[in-house]
């Protein structure tokens, strides 16, 4: 099916099911611990050996010599990895550094070999037995001192690295009130709690990988370039996921030396990535330093806006787009924008949830914070003046649906924001001084090409089949939604399978594009389906109607099982998409409010409460989707106040690189969180009419509370995270 006009009314406009609060059909499976994630599948292969990765101890240069022989004298040892025994290797395309390091090595904790042995413990002790003499070479760790190294890179996902609109510079120089500030933000880890995890096993020259993977036609095709074989040689089935937050979007090191590891032993072998190894042997958010400029009237209108940023990667990586969002989200006759990128050796910087906006929110919001106040506007006002139903880029071409304005004085009103002190450092509550902030919220709407696969049976059971993952989302319930209403059968009546690259390509769960996309696709197999039932029974397909677990059409009523009584329906289809997102921009938009407290006398910050206003088309699920935004209501107020991966700039690693170094929020941290939804349907996105929430609500969170830490002490803080060290010696006089 082609998705090539908007949408008009269709069976998902019952919202019969689609559009409830529905509870996630896997929730018992998780709570009950018997979902099967990767590393605990002891069922699926028979006599399963354990491996334990040996990573590189420097940055950056070579292996001089290794030394297997106490380890390979150890007991219970089965077989040894390296890049001398592996075989020919590639790298995939997805993968900026290779894998399998050796003899040069990429970067700290990069796979150098693989110690596969009877017991976990025997391959752990056994692995610390390898000797390993390096020629360390000299890398670039500090973004900040590489600077004046950095290039324009290429196209990076899909866009230029630069945009000019307007004269900026004569735009700016002229403005009445100007802003010229730099921000910073640090280095970030995804830290999800299931581990990077893979079972291997071989059956002659064919590869069965259990795995934990947001993307698995793209690791597949990336597996079997760097092995070499056939794409239709390996199957990945990775059904339940804990959390990836784009750090699993690609094959790691886990993957890839399962397979050589149950290639080495002859038999099946499980490895799982240490905690530290998820931090410095995959990817991570890579820091950046941006420099925002924006010129406006004496009245508040943005004259000029400019936006640079500067981060660093691998060689062969791509920058961190933190530009992306304002070449969209606010009004300006004049702009530019400009990313660069420096060479670094530190481990590869990637996708991790909402790359781009996030970072990129959390300097501009600031900005635009600091301009209103510059100009005396609250910053709704200066906000909502800005506003434009265009893309500012190409004002030809118009947003879908643009709702920024409403979630702005939606959430104003229902927080209190009338009640906010615009004089910073005035509002106190005992010993706490008391501020509110907020920051909008822009996340692209992207769509992607999607299969499905779903079978009736002669008991009217609707089962679904399709490569797509759940990512502690809820694609299982909504594409169940989905396949009941299309159907018109209860959700008990629809059985989802997702995971298995024996199913059809889905688009998979990245980039916030998942749950539109792949109801999507559902819904053009349950089209295709829904006509093999009315042909099978001999109605007119155009006047059917499925409702009940029956099919009507006319006077004639039929249970819907009854057309598969000879034998089951199965129908395959995807949604393809023409050219409306070329036409119209589409995009998610919503506001972030957030009250703090901060302690008068020691610079302590509490998040005292929080509030998220999103519109984002169709909302499939409320129940999943309110998560999946205080989620990452939750995932912001750490990076405002206490995520930074601290870098060893001597030798090149993330120095906390666990959860004992590494703060993430807690319960304590994260206070009552409100999210509400604006009504909303986007006929242009698909027939679901919905787009992607789950990035969208970390997007713009961190500089909320920026911006309330100011309000509540009149310290401006521009350089993440948001520490008390660096309010302490600026705050008020204790009264």
């Amino acid at each position: 099916m082609k998705f090539e006009t908007p949408a008009t009314t269709n069976p998902i406009d019952q919202l019969k099911i689609i559009g409830k609060p529905t509870n996630r059909i896997d929730g018992p499976l998780k709570t009950t611990g018997t979902a099967p994630y990767a590393y605990e599948r002891h069922d699926v292969a028979a006599n399963q050996a354990y491996g334990y990765i040996v990573g590189s101890a420097i940055a950056k240069g070579r292996i001089a010599s290794m030394n297997l022989d106490e380890a390979r004298a150890a007991p219970g040892v089965i077989a040894i990895v390296t890049a001398d025994t592996a075989g020919k290797l590639a790298k995939g395309d997805f993968n900026t550094a290779k894998l399998l390091g050796g003899p040069a090595v990429d970067h700290y904790h990069q796979a150098i070999a693989l110690v596969v042995a009877e017991s976990f413990e025997q391959a752990r002790a056994a692995a610390s037995l390898v000797r390993v003499e390096y020629a360390r070479g000299k890398g670039k760790f500090e973004l900040a001192a590489a600077l004046d190294t950095a290039i324009t890179p290429p196209t990076v996902f899909g866009t230029v690295a630069d945009t000019s609109v307007g004269d900026f510079a004569a735009a700016f120089a002229a403005a009445p009130v100007q802003l010229d500030a730099r921000y910073t933000t640090p280095d970030h880890t995804h830290a999800m709690m299931e581990p990077h995890a893979s079972i291997a096993a071989w059956a002659g020259d064919k590869l069965t990988l259990w795995t934990s993977n947001q993307m698995i036609a793209w690791s597949v095709g990336d597996m079997a370039k760097t092995l070499g074989i056939p794409k239709e040689n390996i199957r990945l089935d990775s059904p339940y996921i804990g959390g990836g937050f784009g750090g699993k979007l690609f094959n790691r090191a886990d993957a890839l030396l399962a397979a050589l590891g149950a290639k080495a032993a002859g038999r099946p072998v499980k490895v799982a990535l240490p905690r530290p190894f998820m931090t410095n042997n995959t990817t991570h958010r890579p820091a950046t330093i941006q420099r925002i400029r924006l010129g406006a009237t004496a009245d508040g209108k943005i004259t000029a806006i400019g936006h640079e940023s500067w981060s660093g990667d691998l060689p062969g990586g791509g920058p961190e787009v933190a530009v992306a969002q304002t070449r969209l989200l606010y009004a300006g006759a004049n702009r530019m924008t400009a990313m660069r990128l420096a060479v670094l050796d530190l481990p590869e910087g990637n996708a991790m949830r909402a790359p781009g906006e996030a970072p990129g929110l959390m300097a501009l919001e600031i900005a635009m914070d600091e301009m209103a106040e510059k100009l005396g506007l609250d910053p709704i006002e200066f906000r909502v003046i800005n506003d434009t139903q265009v893309d500012p880029e190409k004002p030809s071409r118009p947003f879908s649906q643009r709702r920024l304005n409403e979630c702005l004085q939606t959430g104003a009103a229902k927080f209190g924001w009338s009640k906010r002190n615009a004089k910073a450092g005035q509002t106190r509550d005992g010993r706490w001084l008391v501020g509110m902030g907020v920051a909008a919220a822009f996340r692209n709407n992207l769509n992607a090409t999607s299969a499905a696969r779903v079978r009736l049976d002669k008991s009217g059971v609707v089962t679904v089949e399709t490569d797509m993952t759940d990512i502690g989302t809820g694609s299982y319930t909504i594409i169940a939604q989905t396949a009941a209403e299309m159907m018109g059968v209860p959700l008990d009546k629809v059985v989802v399978k997702l995971g298995d690259s024996a199913f059809p390509v889905s688009a998979g769960s990245g980039g916030q594009w998942g749950a539109n996309s792949s109801t999507a696709g559902v819904y053009a197999a349950c089209a295709k389906l829904r006509e093999a039932v009315a042909q099978k029974l001999g109605f007119n397909a155009a006047d059917t109607v499925f409702a009940g677990g029956k099919v009507k059409s006319g006077r004639r009523s039929v249970v819907l099982g009854e057309a598969a009584s000879d034998g089951e329906l199965v129908a395959e289809d995807m949604m393809e998409y023409g050219d409306l997102a070329e036409k119209y921009q589409q995009s998610t938009f919503g506001a972030h409010f957030v009250e703090v407290g901060v302690h008068a006398a020691t610079g302590e910050i509490r998040v005292r409460r929080m509030l998220a206003v999103c519109a984002a088309g169709r909302i499939l699920n409320p129940k999943a989707a309110r998560s999946q935004v205080i989620g990452a209501m939750t995932m912001g107020a750490g990076a405002a106040l206490m995520e930074e991966l601290a870098v060893d700039k001597r030798f090149g690693f993330f120095v906390n690189h666990d959860l004992a170094g590494y703060e993430v929020p807690v319960h304590a941290d994260i206070p009552h969180q409100d999210v509400i939804f604006l009504d909303e349907t986007d006929p242009t996105t698909s027939p679901m009419k919905a787009k992607g929430v789950g990035e969208l609500g970390i997007c713009g969170v961190a500089a909320a509370v920026a911006n309330a830490v100011y309000n509540a002490t009149g310290v401006r803080v521009r350089n993440y995270p948001v520490t008390l060290d660096k309010l302490i010696d600026k705050l008020p006089d204790i009264a």
